[in-house]
């Protein structure tokens, strides 16, 4: 058990957090009804009236003093991770650890929030006005975060937040609510300024009293339908939104094929296939398909899975049984209309075996939405031009890779894919904290990564004198 045992005293109507690998109970919270939302909102936009006239010096040392008690706090909060979301200890070690980097980044950047002075002579009367353009703090924002990065994806909204002066209240998924839960505690031992930053809890109802209270800005991460279901309903508060992803990683003939597959192979099993911008789709090239194939399979077959706390497992569980069926269920849809599956494909009630299926069509079920699962997927390619017309095709656009080093290709690839971001000898699961991250299509709405969140979470004034 952590130290969260017990989030609240005596909920009215509690949640109980199971860990996934044995379905014991590693938590409890209180459900908030929408009364408490509002509440929570009101008692938000309090302090951030005062916290708006903070200096960035103020807010550099809040985040920085709150990296410092995550690192305090650093392995109960990676045992809190992968004992409530089924991520092996590693995988939520390293999570902590860039949850401290985005806050200390996003501290640095508050100094940088500059704008910017225009002159005016270009209009008639304008000789001798200036325009001073400058970003103000947008006030409360509602941020609602999913289940398989609890930590670091809160403190991307957090941490830009707070940076640009802002308040915040989160809701974190019901599936793995407890480490925002004890960042919030977290948070006090900081010396925050009371009510800045809030976290409630619950499920859609939950969201939806979130977005029709008086926030002044949504960020939201999950999926594309509970995206808009949000979306629509928040009315003409500004929305930011990432929406998950059904990425690529394209193979050619002249790649490092041993970077290559473990890079897919890192890229893809990482907590368990859970990751918006991991390998989804693996294009690879026909002269290199046999061999590659070869490499890789023996690459998945070393992959240790099994108890998420234990040091030596390389891959936890998926979130919960329904997500386990629901990528069993795929897999033998995409069997059944001519895919070979050639490791994998079960699993045993949250454990999903690493799986590797090939000769999957453009419609396969695997690979026709985002799959949340242990699961590659592999499409052969002759003609980059059609592989890339192929994933354009496609309903998301959030990040891709590329293995060649073949400037001409990488060009054709750069300016061709529709996406919001190209790796180039890497996977598309890469990301820096402080570099934009987002895509089109249903990928979702705005960008986040610190330096561009900052202005994507603030307001822009003009004076002309």
């Amino acid at each position: 058990m952590t130290s969260l045992q017990k989030i609240a005293p005596t909920p009215a109507r509690p949640i109980m957090v199971r860990n996934p690998f044995n379905g014991q109970i590693v938590g409890e919270i209180a459900e908030h009804s929408g009364a408490e939302v509002v509440a929570t909102v009101l008692r938000a936009k309090t302090a951030q009236r005062e916290f708006r006239y903070s200096t960035p010096a103020v807010r550099r040392a809040l985040l920085n003093a709150l990296a410092a008690e995550i690192a305090k706090d650093a392995e109960n909060l990676a045992r809190i991770i992968s004992s409530e979301m089924g991520k092996t200890i590693r995988e939520a070690r390293n999570e902590v650890r860039r949850a401290q980097n985005t806050l200390k980044l996003s501290g640095d950047a508050a100094t940088f929030l500059d704008g910017e002075a225009l002159h005016c002579a270009i209009v008639e009367g304008g000789v001798d006005r200036l325009a001073t353009i400058t970003y103000e703090p947008v006030g409360v924002i509602g941020a609602i975060t999913p289940f398989n990065y609890p930590l670091n994806l809160l403190c991307h909204k957090l941490g830009p937040a707070i940076a640009a002066g802002n308040a915040v209240v989160a809701k974190p998924s019901p599936k793995a609510p407890l480490a925002a839960a004890r960042l919030f505690e977290l948070t006090q031992k900081a010396n925050w300024p009371r009510d800045l930053f809030q976290v409630i809890h619950g499920g859609a109802d939950c969201a939806l009293s979130l977005v029709h209270a008086p926030i002044d800005l949504l960020s939201f991460t999950g999926g594309p339908r509970a995206g808009l279901a949000l979306k629509n309903a928040s009315g003409l508060i500004r929305c930011l939104m990432e929406l998950g992803g059904n990425d690529p990683l394209f193979v050619l003939p002249d790649a490092d094929l041993d970077k290559a597959v473990a890079t897919a192979v890192g890229h893809r099993f990482e907590i368990a296939g859970q990751s918006c911008a991991a390998v989804k789709k693996l294009y690879l090239h026909k002269d290199i398909e046999q061999v590659f194939t070869q490499r890789l399979l023996a690459a998945v077959d070393a992959i240790k899975f099994g108890d998420p706390s234990n040091d030596d497992s390389d891959m936890g569980t998926v979130i919960d049984l329904p997500a386990a069926q629901e990528v069993a269920q795929r897999v033998r849809a995409s069997v059944a209309g001519g895919a070979k599956l050639l490791t994998g494909g079960n699993h045993e009630n949250t454990l999903f075996s690493p799986t590797v299926i090939s000769d999957v069509e453009p419609n396969s079920a695997v690979i026709a939405d985002e799959t949340f699962g242990p699961v590659i997927a592999i499409r052969s390619f002759t003609d980059p031009n059609a592989a890339i017309a192929e994933v354009n095709a496609g309903a998301f656009g959030l990040q891709a890779g590329v293995f060649t080093n073949d400037h001409a290709l990488i060009k054709t690839f750069s300016r061709e894919l529709m996406v919001g971001g190209v790796m180039v000898n890497e996977g598309p699961d890469f990301r820096a904290e402080h570099v934009p991250f987002g895509g089109v299509k249903r990928s979702g709405l705005g960008r986040e990564g610190v330096r561009i969140a900052l202005r994507e979470m603030s307001e822009q004034k003009v004076v002309i004198d």
